[in-house]
């Protein structure tokens, strides 16, 4: 008998057997299924995957997870394991489960360009994101993933975000009218502003304007039910409990459907974030039938998910999928806008740099159109890039391979054998980990000075190092990530990051509340954001005066 086949029983066994021994006896018969199907499946992953080194396992239970979990710098404990242990290695997970770590630039390139087909979103991936945001482009996968992208990508091309550019300066300038009402009611010529809840808010406006043709006016003070949502998330911090039970579901995701705490907010996140989805559907499509309205027409975001609800659409998406879609957008507009607050942090932080940029920004004169805010500002550019470089709003991913593989190395690593090999085999079901922020930051890859915010590296033919120009994706950073999966919506969050970057610069003075010290950590609402040590939820409180 082959080793790695297993005889099932069949169903007239089993109900001979729930004849004859009772529940106990059928429980006992599935148990031991398991067991077998288990035991072939790790069998089969030893012999067909490469064994590599990495740490040792620290909990019996979590492997080394909790420790990655609880840590307030993972990307440095992921890039210390790669110092120690190669470029690939292996590190224990919850449950006897085992992630293979990529640290090197070809192994990356090789992962993300199979994406999506050989290595796919894990279970408990695709659990989280059907309950919260539903079957859009972040859940799909596969053909699926590609004919959703390719029906929603005229929406985010150069021509359609060149004439949204005039939205995201409205925003920008919308904020800076209330910055200045706030500073004029101060008693001196500043005043503490939270920083972070008003990116937020210039956001979730841009994304209601640009893609549904609807203006929140969250900057106007209007209440909108789906900022309450997420800030209620960013206000409650998983407890540790929150956290070993989210561990445990990576092996048994149905723990995702007991009820708790944090899971009942996500859940009536994505309650209301379908509700005014729904809303601003029945609202576009009754302005498409009067046609009162050109959305139909162009290629706005509402108006190609209404074109591609059509039953002849050659993109055609089902209506739960549309909605997916409009919910996708809403996340992604409100939860990325952690790198504007980390540039404002970043740049109080540095303020030879707050003033080099709003320098250029000055002499340059006039609002650039969007052809020069891409061409024409290099400081500008340089300071958005070292920041999504350092901060990327998502930090690390794991996939699941769904087929065997061989994945190729830039250098050779030692096995746990003791054998140097320049490719690893993976087998199906082996879990595959990329830190993007160590990858972003690594000494190895970026040099002596990664870990240091330098926009100067970004202007000059020597800025980026060797290894750094291995990293294929924008700008050679993973803050995108590459291949088919690469975000739809890159260059829509840069030129509105630019946007808003150059309004606020141009007309306030940014410094930290606590003085250029003050600690800032990283804490989660659905993404990773920063906070200022001492504060509730994800603030971000700066000392902001006017620009004389």
């Amino acid at each position: 008998m082959n080793l790695f086949t297993i005889p099932v029983p069949s169903p007239s066994s089993l109900w001979t057997t729930v004849r004859s021994g009772g529940a106990f006896n059928v429980a006992c018969s599935f148990a031991a299924l398991w067991v077998l199907v288990k035991v072939s499946r790790m069998l089969r992953w030893r012999v067909k995957t490469t064994q590599l080194l990495g740490p040792p396992r620290t909990s019996l239970v979590y492997g080394v997870s909790r420790d990655l979990a609880i840590s307030q710098d993972r990307p440095a404990m992921y890039e210390r394991w790669a110092t120690e242990y190669g470029v690939v290695y292996m590190i224990p997970s919850v449950l006897g489960q085992t992630n293979v770590v990529l640290c090197d630039p070809k192994a990356i390139a090789h992962f993300y360009a199979r994406e999506t087909w050989t290595y796919v979103k894990t279970p408990l991936t695709l659990a989280f994101l059907e309950s919260s945001i539903g079957k859009g482009l972040l859940w799909s996968q596969g053909e699926t993933h590609r004919r959703q992208r390719k029906a929603l990508t005229p929406a985010f091309s150069n021509a359609a975000i060149r004439k949204l550019t005039s939205v995201f300066y409205d925003s920008a300038y919308k904020a800076k009218g209330q910055w200045d009402n706030v500073i004029e009611s101060s008693k001196d010529d500043d005043a503490v502003i939270e920083v972070q809840n008003w990116m937020n808010h210039i956001s979730l406006d841009t994304v209601g304007i640009a893609g549904f043709s609807h203006d929140f006016g969250s900057l106007d003070g209007k209440r909108v039910s789906v900022a309450e949502a997420f800030d209620t998330i960013g206000s409650n911090q998983p407890s540790a409990v929150d956290k070993a039970v989210f561990l445990l579901a990576s092996v048994f995701p149905i723990i995702l459907k007991i009820p708790n705490k944090r899971q009942n907010m996500f859940t009536q996140l994505g309650i209301t974030m379908e509700q005014i989805s729904n809303e601003l559907l029945i609202r576009s499509r009754r302005e498409k039938d009067a046609d009162i309205s050109q959305v139909g027409e162009e290629n706005s975001l509402i108006g190609l998910l209404i074109k591609s609800e059509g039953q002849d659409a050659e993109l055609h998406m089902s209506a739960e999928e549309v909605v997916a879609q409009m919910k996708v957008l809403l996340l992604a507009g409100y939860e990325t806008t952690s790198s504007e607050s980390w540039a404002l942090i970043e740049l109080s932080r540095h303020p030879d740099v707050q003033t080099r940029l709003r320098e250029e920004l000055l002499a340059f004169g006039p609002d650039p159109t969007y052809d020069q805010l891409k061409a024409n500002l290099p400081y500008l550019d340089a300071v958005v890039h070292e920041t999504l470089r350092l901060h990327p709003p998502v930090r690390e991913s794991t996939r699941i391979a769904a087929a065997d593989d061989v994945i190729p190395l830039s250098e050779p690593v030692r096995t746990a054998s003791g054998n140097m090999t320049d490719n690893i085999s993976i087998a199906k079901g082996t879990l595959i980990t990329i830190s993007i922020a160590a990858i972003n930051r690594s000494s190895t890859i970026w040099g002596p000075h990664a870990k240091e915010f330098k926009p100067d590296r970004w202007l000059t033919e020597d800025g980026i190092g060797g290894k750094a120009k291995e990293v294929q994706g924008h700008r050679h950073l993973l803050t995108f990530v590459d291949g088919p999966r690469m975000c739809l919506g890159k260059d829509f969050a840069i030129v509105e990051f630019k946007t808003v970057l150059l309004v606020l610069v141009k007309n306030f003075v940014f410094e930290m509340r606590d003085g250029p010290d003050a600690p800032v950590e990283t804490v989660r609402g659905v993404l990773p954001r920063p906070r200022v040590a001492g504060e509730d939820g994800t603030g971000v409180p700066l000392r902001v005066r006017r620009y004389e």
